[in-house]
This record gives C-alpha cells, structure tokens and sequence, in this order.
C-alpha cells in the first residue's frame, strides 16, 4: 500500500480513464511497407514511442493509461512509486494534441513520453516534494528544478515521483541504518528481479520503476553512488554525469561539490535522449552549470550513440579490488566475458592498472569525504529550506526534532538518525574539514586524474558502482550498463568511468557494449532468502 499525502496526490484518481487496457498490451509498428513487426509496449524504447505515435498506433494517453495500470498492478509489492501525478493525464492528453497539430518539438525526443521524478527534485504542480520524509510532506517548493522545468520544455509528461532512500541514504548509517530503498513514506523498495535482494540505492524507486515497466524512463540523483548502484541492481542504464553538467536547483541536497542528477532507463539511447534534455546552464545552479556547459558538444549526445564505439577505446582495469571475486566464480566469469566483448569490439584493454591510494579513496571515512560532506549537507539543506515557500520545518534541527515527535512514522528506533544529528553538531567549515576537501583533492589527482592520463585511458572498468568513491570526490562522470546475473539471479552493471566532461567517450563505449551484448532482459519477479 502507497502512502499518499492527499486525495489530490494520491497514487490513483477515481476520474483516471481505464480505457484500452485490454489492447494497449501489443500494438503493431510498420518498419517498412511490407513488413510488419509485434511489439510491446513493456520495454519499448523512447525511439519505438516515437515510432508507434507517429504511424497512429499509439497515443500518449494511451501510454500513460498503460503505465498507470502497470503501477496499480505492481507497485504494492514493488513500491518504486511513491505518487502518481494527478495531472498527468492532462499533460498526456496536450502532448497528444500537440503532436496532431504537428506544433513544433513535437513527434521526436522526450515529448509525449513519460517521465518518473525521484522524490527529492521539485515540481511546482500537485505532487509533492519530500525525500521519502513525513516531514516535508505537503511543503510548497517555491519553482521547478531546473531539471524538471528543461523536461517540461522538451514536452516530457511527468508522471509522477519515484521513491528513494529517504533523504537520499543520509539520515542513518552503520549496522542498524535503514535498508537501501526504503523510506517512512514510500515504505520498503523491492527488487523486481530477486525482491528479497538489495534494490540498492538512493535512486532505488527510479531503477525499480523503469526495470519493471512502470515508467518509460526515469531521473535520479547521485552525490556517491545513488545512480549508478541502484542501476547496476535492477538492470537498467544509469548515466551519472560530470557534476554541474545537470542543474542542482531546487533538488533537496546533500553536497553541491559533488551531487550530480542523471536519468536511469532500460537502454543507453533512452538515457541519452533524457540526458540531451536535462543538460545546459541554470541561472539558479549558474556557477556550476555555466562552468560545466562548456562540455556539452554542439549538436547534443545522441550523436555518439555509435553501435561500433568501442573501435579503439583505451580501458583501464584495476583488479585490485574492484574484480576479486575469485577464478570461480560466477561474477568473475560474467566480467570476464565482458572483458572478451570489449577486445573482440575494438577496445585496447590496459590491465592490472593500480589508483594510488585506493583503500583511501574507498573508506568515506579515511578520505574525509564523510566530514565534507556532513558539513554541506546542514548548509545546503538549511539553505533549500528557507527558500521554501511553505514547509512544516525549516532547518536540519526542525527535521530532527520532527522525527523525535514523530519517531513511530520516521522509525527512528528502529533505524535512528546518526548522521543528521553528526551533521547538525557541525559549524561550517573548520581546519577539519578544510584538510578533508585538501585531502580528497590530493587523492583525485595522484589517483583517479594520474592513472587515467599516464595511461592515455578512455575509461576505467569496474563491477556495478564499486567505484562510486572514485567519481564521486572528483565531480567525475559514468555509465553503468547490464553486464550479468548473479548465481541467484540479481543483475549486475558494467561501469565505465571517466575524466570530467568526457560523457561523449562513455556514451560511445557503453552503447558499443550494449549493442553488442543485449544482456538486459524484464525481471523475473522471484523470490529467495536472502541472507544479509
């Protein structure tokens, strides 16, 4: 069961249309005169949309009624929707217009097609912006984030908000914190393929709504992680962009040095198309995006969606640690294999690789990552909330004191609420803190920086989001694509990493591996123990 806000807000509106459900199922899509293909709605791509709407088969009202009916049917269980916008119909229904009057922008890219929105990035409309937290529910965000409001001039239709992490995995930490997709409002995000494994997180609603077809495509966000690990558990492509390449405005914040928004969506193409979309400079993020917006090529990213991008790339490997999983196991032959695709496609593979203090870089802790970013995190969330045009609470001490009232709801027994209270006993920026961001800076230059350009290297190869810490702390970009399955059926992402502003390479190199392996199939639903 979906906790909602309100009955305007509610994941399902008695007035919704259930029509055409019944044929909405398969439609057929002409790719040339004499030949005609079945295809399914369930893990079409943006392009198969465009396609479908353009011969008449298809309208975006229609696309939404399907999604909407996929969600009522799945997410009691899977719970990767946390709201379903009730205007969303609307929006279809313009897009639908639009596209007959052959207005301008419409019949290609995003318009028409639904987006989901991770909980933490506002919208100025009926859905509500909360982190997965009671405490902001019902606050009223002052505008759109910079983000949402490029969708809506793409003609996206949003269709509603993903769940997460609450407060994108910074509110508890240790043995006792809260599961990865879990949240007081949107409650436990499961797994569509093994659904008592780890969803991961905090864009865990994201991954789970686009891996299970409740969504065509999707938007997370990342400060360490949160794109590309929930990607690499639910089989979908995540792309985690050169931080300031995507605005930040008016998304509830944990660091501005290193977070970062992205989409998530079953294939590279898809994500590409949201990514051309979102990117650009934002007067209300203008330093970072103004900075970051000279990396943007003329003529956007779909250009290097090339099926023979791997022609000539230098990849970088670092076996230690990222690949010790043993000469018999299972992930270490599905890595292997990729290893094989990426030669048999071109690629030159630069092995045995080693980052300079990596066990460092590794331990948030160590590297002093933890410290900056408990520091920026009272900052920067103060900061959001005092712009709110209304708000239960106004400050990380308001939040604080709001979950100890209401400690039942937020569970703060059960998971607690360390690192807010860590972050709130700080005081702005210290000789602590400061030799922290010194420290991050010297590991990213004689590690991640040093290895990449001594070598000449395209990219670094790593296993799902293993390497997070390393992109994270540099405002480094990438991309992670299904690479495999586990023994017991959970999915596994490629990742492939790179210099800041080298989102064109990534892009060549990720769509050249999934042209040339297709790994990603729809989840299975399952279930197993799982042993924590």
């Amino acid at each position: 069961m979906i906790i909602s806000s309100s009955s305007s807000s509610s994941i399902f509106n008695p007035q919704l249309s259930l029509l055409l459900f019944l044929f909405l199922s398969l439609w057929t899509l002409s790719s040339s005169g004499s030949q005609t293909h079945a295809l399914s709605i369930k893990e079409a791509s943006v392009q198969d949309l465009q396609t479908a709407f353009r011969k008449n088969r298809l309208t975006s009202t229609q696309l939404v009624e399907f999604y909407i009916r996929e969600i009522q049917r799945l997410n009691p269980d899977l719970r990767g929707v946390i709201e379903v916008n009730p205007d969303t119909l609307y929006q279809a229904g313009v897009a639908d217009r639009e596209r007959k009057a052959k207005a301008p922008g419409s019949g290609h890219g995003l318009h028409g097609i639904p987006i989901l929105i991770k909980d933490n990035i506002a919208t100025k409309d009926k859905l509500n912006t909360t982190a997965g937290s009671f405490a902001l529910l019902k606050s009223i965000v002052p505008r759109d984030a910079g983000v949402v409001k490029k969708l809506r001039k793409a003609g996206a239709i949003l269709l509603g908000k993903a769940s997460l992490s609450e407060w994108a995995n910074f509110r508890t930490a240790g043995p006792n914190a809260a599961p990865n997709g879990w949240s007081a409002r949107g409650g436990q995000g499961e797994n569509p393929y093994v659904r008592s494994a780890d969803p991961c997180g905090s864009s865990s609603g994201s991954a789970i709504s686009v891996a299970a077809n409740m969504a065509a495509v999707s938007l997370g966000t990342e400060t360490d992680g949160s794109i590309l690990c929930p990607a690499s558990s639910n089989a979908v492509v995540g792309i985690k962009p050169t931080v300031g390449l995507t605005s930040r405005a008016g998304v509830i914040p944990i660091s501005p040095r290193q977070d970062t928004i992205g989409p998530i969506c079953r294939t590279v193409a898809d994500a590409v198309y949201v990514l051309d979309a979102i990117v650009g400079f934002d007067k209300h993020d203008a330093e970072a995006t103004r900075e970051a917006s000279r990396y943007i090529p003329p003529g956007g990213y779909k250009q290097f969606l090339k099926a023979e991008g791997l022609k000539g790339k230098r990849l970088g490997i670092v076996r230690d640690p990222f690949f010790n999983f043993g000469n018999l196991s299972v992930l270490s032959q599905v890595f292997e294999s990729c290893f094989r695709t990426l030669r048999r496609r071109g690629a030159v593979l630069v092995d045995h690789l080693d980052i300079a203090n990596i066990n460092e870089v590794l331990d948030s802790t160590s590297s002093g990552e933890f410290a900056a970013l408990k520091v920026e995190f009272k900052l920067s969330l103060n900061a959001y909330l005092k712009d709110l045009v209304a708000s239960p609470v106004r400050s990380l001490a308001d939040v604080i004191a709001f979950n100890q009232k209401n400690a039942d709801l937020e569970m703060i027994k059960e998971f607690g609420q360390d690192i807010f209270l860590e972050a709130e006993s700080t005081n702005g920026f210290k000789d602590t803190e400061k030799k922290s961001l010194l420290n991050l800076e010297r590991l990213t230059q004689d590690g991640f920086d040093k290895v990449m350009m001594d070598n000449k290297l395209d990219a670094l190869v790593t296993p799902g989001a293993d390497a997070s810490p390393v992109l994270a702390i540099g405002g480094f970009p990438g991309i992670t694509v299904p690479a495999g399955f586990d023994s017991d059926g959970v999915p596994i992402g490629i990742s492939f990493g790179g210099l800041k502003g080298s989102e064109p390479k990534l892009i060549e190199i990720a769509y050249g591996f999934e042209q040339a392996t297709k790994i990603r199939k729809p989840p299975s639903f399952k279930r197993r123990t799982f042993l924590r």
